[in-house]
């Protein structure tokens, strides 16, 4: 017998919220070492800077214990003279609940590492995910399309475009896009590119034309493949013989029949699709100069910037495993029998 739906969208839940948490903790592991060291370098300034306005006050130089008090005294206020599984594990509690505090170097204008992330995430919204939807309805559209005469010329086409395309890679398909767009024509002005950002709505909708039309090249072909395979391994079941054979429309048969029995993988594509794109591309984000998570993280890795680097996987994660869960939670409520499979395996 299998379980209800609100009991597997729990179980489902809790499973997720460990996994969760034995990835921070592992990032954690790692990252403590990097923190530390940053820590011990920042302790160092610090207590040479006291040991300036020590001299410069009392004009003379402080003796040697003075200087090792104030290094226990900097050292125990940034935990570290507690062991390295406490700070591991403060650390690991910390990032779970979204304390992430400042990072050392600024980042993004700001120290406040939940400030840096908000800020990115709304960009890499505002950009990667408007073209994600883009390519989510014109390669599912082209995938149904072609799925319906296999073998035809717009079926051969579009493979052909899904070949091509998903093989360019994303950065270099966008630099000939900037070299032909705005360099030869000159449909844009070059500034746009060389600016991290705009004000103003003509030249937002501007900056992110070229970008957005990259995105969607570069992917709509994989999606409309996918589709149209799906389609076809659908259309070939005995229901769909039937209910042509009964006579009902073919737009009917494709839209309201194949399209839905074949909905829970398309649906998979379109969670992690739409999340993944919450992510944003490092070296795309380079090109187009724009600043979203993905540059966010590159001037983290280039600034030493731990607690940034640290929060940003852990929104990745985040990111994977909610994937995982919502796409787990959907099948369970097109198909009933996931659940009885997974009352059957607790």
């Amino acid at each position: 017998m299998g379980m209800s739906f609100g009991r597997y969208v729990a179980y489902r839940t809790v499973n997720a919220i460990i996994i969760l948490f034995l990835a921070v903790l592992l990032m954690s592991a790692l990252f403590t070492k990097l923190a530390d060291r940053q820590l011990h370098a920042q302790v160092e300034d610090l207590v040479h800077a006291d040991a300036r306005s020590y001299a410069q006050q009392h004009h003379q130089a402080p003796s040697k214990e003075w200087i090792m008090q104030d290094r226990q005294y900097w050292e125990h206020y940034y935990k570290l003279d507690k062991p390295y599984w406490w700070r591991t594990w403060h650390y690991t509690v910390n990032t779970f609940i979204f304390k992430w505090g400042k990072s050392i170097p600024k980042v993004f204008g700001t120290h406040d590492v939940k400030d840096q992330i908000w800020t990115a995430l709304l960009r890499t919204i505002l950009l990667f995910t408007t073209a994600e939807i883009l390519v989510i309805l014109i390669g599912i559209g082209l995938g149904v399309k072609s799925a319906q005469k296999p073998g035809s010329v717009l079926d051969r086409t579009i493979s052909i475009l899904a070949m091509l395309t998903t093989s360019l890679p994303m950065w270099w398909l966008g630099m000939l896009m900037i070299l032909f767009f705005v360099v030869y024509l000159g449909w844009l002005p070059i500034t746009l590119y060389s600016q991290v950002f705009t004000s103003g709505t003509k030249q937002l909708l501007e900056k992110m034309s070229l970008p957005v039309i990259t995105i969607v090249i570069n992917l709509f072909g994989g999606w409309a493949w996918t589709t149209r395979n799906i389609m076809i391994g659908t259309m070939q079941e005995d229901f769909i013989m039937v209910a042509r054979a009964k006579g009902v429309p073919e737009r009917k048969v494709i839209y309201g029949h194949a399209l839905k029995a074949a909905a829970p993988p398309i649906i998979t594509m379109v969670i992690f699709g739409l999340i993944g794109s919450l992510s944003g591309a490092i070296i795309t984000e380079i090109v187009f100069n724009w600043p979203g998570m993905g540059r966010l993280y590159w001037q983290a890795l280039q600034a030493d910037a731990v607690k940034t680097m640290m929060a940003l996987n852990y929104m990745f994660a985040i990111l994977t495993v909610f994937s995982m869960v919502l796409a787990d939670i959907l099948y369970a409520y097109l198909d009933p029998r996931i659940r009885i499979g997974a009352a059957a395996r607790s």
